[in-house]
């Protein structure tokens, strides 16, 4: 869940906005919110669900001339969100569910949450206390998987949204859902305990970046420089709401557990008897999960679609070597569970350099958890001979990536003006501490073991 989440310490008023007519301020948005699950409501949500921005102010013009205006405001809203939540949840949840503001940002991708549920299974588990439920997007999944839940939240609204999209989507006989202050919910009657504390303080995520001197550690067995850095302060997990000390504490009390954290977490700040797994989706890091009753000191990086596993197993750094005819850019969720060397001892490479984590070898291995590319040229940076070269190989499409370089990917294309009917790949990054551009293109995938 995110920073602002106003799940369990205090209640914060909803503010519906139309694109292009102005602040509706709902005094009681409980009140409105229920006002959507009558047949009136209803209807207008049926009316605007497939109302593109643009069109608003027509609609809800003509929306007010037979209808309250605050339902057509909260309608529009709501369609809105549910528009922007397909991505997470897909068409056909997100068409029947309810959001609120936070939480169509917040919520846990359905595939995310799917895969967490099956974990819970796996161990066994039939019934889990969410605590900090939110919308209800991982109490879905889990009821989906057949686990019994009660879904706690502090918040009125958030409370009434989950019960509506436990309604929805036929789960409200699995799913209990409890207005509540989590830290004063008896969880022992329970099979597991599943906490995503709010995170306050600025966007989550983004650890300090490959190539500064204290981001790399590819091994799991060191950190060099720990946390999170944001605005140049370090993220402290003590800032979640609640603390990640309360959390661990619930969770140590559990037979099972897992509490979501942001990926960056540091990881001194992970408690030896946790496991610490991080997810991706589709090459995109989603989250970092804490799992208590499993295997104590693992470190985990999973892919999705799959899930693709990849176990920690404490290797020290990578020797850092000359560049190989292939560059291997693990996955992010590789990156932040400090598993490079894992991946460099399965395709037999080593490090272009001991801060950034790129792996060159001289053979292509397939591999599910990094991206293989070949590479034809290696120059120092220059843009004038990156211009020329792309000049002579006739190249219009330019992807561009970086660690340890400044240079920005679209100022870098603006200058080099790439035409022509080739692709290419250009890494900017360093080679022994020397800034190096790296040409080549991606390997075609093939059928990788794991």
């Amino acid at each position: 869940m995110g920073p602002t989440s106003p799940r369990h310490h205090r209640r914060a008023r909803t503010i519906h906005r139309l694109a292009h007519n102005g602040t509706v301020d709902d005094h009681d948005p409980l009140a409105s919110f229920a006002a959507l699950l009558t047949d009136r409501g209803r209807f207008l949500l049926d009316e605007v669900r497939e109302v593109e921005p643009a069109q608003e102010l027509a609609v809800a013009t003509r929306l007010r001339r037979e209808h309250p205006v605050e339902l057509v405001s909260a309608a529009i809203a709501q369609a809105r969100w549910r528009q922007r939540a397909v991505g997470k949840f897909g068409g056909a949840d997100a068409g029947r569910m309810f959001f609120t503001a936070n939480g169509v940002e917040q919520a846990t991708r359905a595939t995310v949450a799917a895969y967490r549920a099956e974990r819970f299974t796996e161990l066994g588990v039939r019934s889990v206390a969410d605590l900090c439920c939110g919308i209800g997007g991982d109490a879905i999944a889990l009821a989906r998987a057949g686990v019994r839940v009660l879904a706690v939240d502090r918040d009125p609204l958030t409370c009434a949204v989950a019960r509506a999209n436990a309604d929805a989507l036929g789960l409200d006989d699995l799913i209990d859902v409890r207005e509540a202050d989590v830290t004063e919910v008896d969880t022992s009657a329970y099979d597991a305990v599943f906490v995503d504390p709010a995170r306050r303080g600025g966007r989550q995520g983004g650890a300090a970046r490959w190539g500064s001197p204290q981001a790399f550690s590819s091994g799991g067995a060191s950190v060099r420089g720990g946390g999170r850095v944001t605005g140049g302060r370090v993220f402290d997990p003590e800032a979640y709401s609640p603390p990640l000390s309360w959390a661990i504490d619930v969770a140590l009390k559990a037979p099972h557990a897992a509490l979501k954290v942001a990926p960056g977490i540091p990881h001194e700040a992970v408690p030896g008897d946790a496991e610490a797994e991080w997810v991706s989706d589709s090459g995109d890091v989603k989250e970092a999960v804490l799992w208590f009753g499993t295997e104590p000191g693992l470190v985990r990086a999973t892919l999705l679609p799959g899930p693709r596993r990849l176990r920690g197993r404490g290797l020290p750094d990578p020797q850092v070597r000359p560049p190989g005819r292939y560059l291997y850019e693990p996955d992010g969720a590789v990156i932040r569970a400090h598993l490079v060397a894992e991946v460099a001892e399965e395709v037999g490479g080593g490090l272009l350099d001991e801060t950034i984590a790129y792996v060159t070898a001289d053979a292509v291995t397939p591999t599910p958890y990094a991206t293989a590319y070949e590479i034809t040229d290696q120059l120092p940076f220059s843009v004038k001979k990156l211009k020329a070269l792309l000049r002579e190989r006739k190249v219009g499409t330019l992807t561009v990536k970086k660690r340890g370089s400044a240079v920005e990917p679209e100022e870098l294309r603006r200058k080099v003006k790439p035409q022509g009917p080739n692709s290419a790949t250009v890494f900017l990054t360093r080679v022994q501490g020397a800034p190096t551009m790296l040409i080549g293109h991606p390997v075609q995938r093939q059928k990788s073991p794991g």
